[in-house]
């Protein structure tokens, strides 16, 4: 049976999908998005990184030990973790989503843990960039309950600039799931002066509008999080700081949604 490679496991999880979740963040990501949040999850293969932690009162790091990113697990090992949260699974409706990273870059591990999934009755979400063979996701769309889909940005040519790929196949994917059914929480992260402008949601919502089966959207918040870890990894910071926005910025932003019938979360 095939393994995979994991960076982290996320107990009691509640913004990746309905109820208290365990997400596991599998290694590996076809995107190179400027203002990644889990950087360390980007190549496939465990990677020994130099962290670094801030010295106290100021804004400069100093080195630490080396620390691993990575670790090859077995579809049992990784089913040992999940079934140790099963009853709050059960109490609160909640189950397991699959993360990254991009899962869909390791196809035959996902596919084995889905199905561990679904033979001890556990709700499954995949979250997902959507840039993945068509196939794949038809490979594995019976054993997942919803999608969790990023949805970055419309215009190709800045989607190329900014993330470093076409967005021709993401488009697609959505397209398709819609159309068989599936249940799909659109995430739309919220990047400063990027993904968050006026044009780019226009553009989103005129997307979205023209296919059905999409209801859900979650607008998610710029997390400062992939700032800090290029700091402590050494990684250059492309876009430089960048602010979060403010509740009321996010409030308007989740009106413009919801003024047309979509259930809007702020956050997971």
């Amino acid at each position: 049976m095939a393994n995979g490679i994991i960076f982290d496991i996320k107990r009691y999880a509640i913004h990746d999908g309905p109820g208290i979740r365990t997400t596991a963040f599998f290694k590996g990501c076809p995107l190179d998005c400027r203002w990644c949040h889990n950087p360390e999850g980007k190549k496939c293969e465990p990677e020994t990184i130099i962290v670094r932690n801030r010295r106290k009162g100021s804004g400069k790091y100093k080195k630490r030990e080396k620390e691993t990113f990575g670790r090859m697990v077995t579809v049992e090992d990784l089913m040992t973790e999940i079934r140790k949260d099963a009853i709050f699974y059960d109490q609160s409706c909640g189950g397991i989503t699959f993360s990254g990273g991009e899962p869909m870059m390791q196809m035959d591990f996902l596919n084995a843990v889905l199905r561990a999934c679904k033979s001890d009755g556990f709700s499954t979400a995949l979250d997902t960039c959507g840039h993945a063979p068509p196939d794949d996701f038809e490979r594995i769309s019976g054993l997942v309950d919803f999608f969790l889909y990023d949805l970055k940005m419309i215009d190709d040519g800045r989607h190329m600039k900014c993330i470093g790929v076409s967005n021709s196949l993401i488009l697609d994917n959505l397209v398709m799931l819609s159309e068989k059914g599936h249940r799909i929480i659109l995430r739309i992260p919220l990047i400063p002066g990027i993904t968050d402008t006026d044009a780019n949601l226009a553009d989103i919502l005129k997307f979205i509008e023209s296919i059905k089966n999409v209801n859900e959207i979650s607008l998610l918040p710029y997390n400062k999080l992939g700032e800090d870890k290029l700091g402590k990894f050494g990684m250059k910071n492309i876009l430089g700081p960048l602010q979060t926005q403010t509740r009321a910025e996010l409030d308007l932003k989740a009106a413009r949604f919801r003024s047309r019938g979509y259930k809007v979360q702020i956050g997971g």
